[in-house]
């Protein structure tokens, strides 16, 4: 299975709109992304890249298999 790597806060959002996600709308403390009745919840921009632990936890959080991610 191919790993992840870092992204950047501009490649998540891109990625996850192609996935069907709108947004990202501003909500308290941390933007978020909806897909249906799905909210996402992602990290703030200012914060550098997000590492390959944090993009797990939201790949799975979004039902996004890692195989769908790495070839999008």
């Amino acid at each position: 299975m191919p790993k992840l790597g870092p992204v950047s806060w501009r490649e998540l959002v891109q990625k996850l709109k192609s996935f069907g996600f709108e947004g990202p709308f501003s909500g308290g403390r941390h933007l978020y992304m909806t897909k249906d009745d799905l909210t996402l919840t992602i990290p703030n921009p200012h914060h550098g890249d997000i590492g390959p632990d944090l993009l797990h936890r939201l790949l799975r959080q979004a039902a996004i298999s890692r195989n769908d991610w790495i070839e999008q």
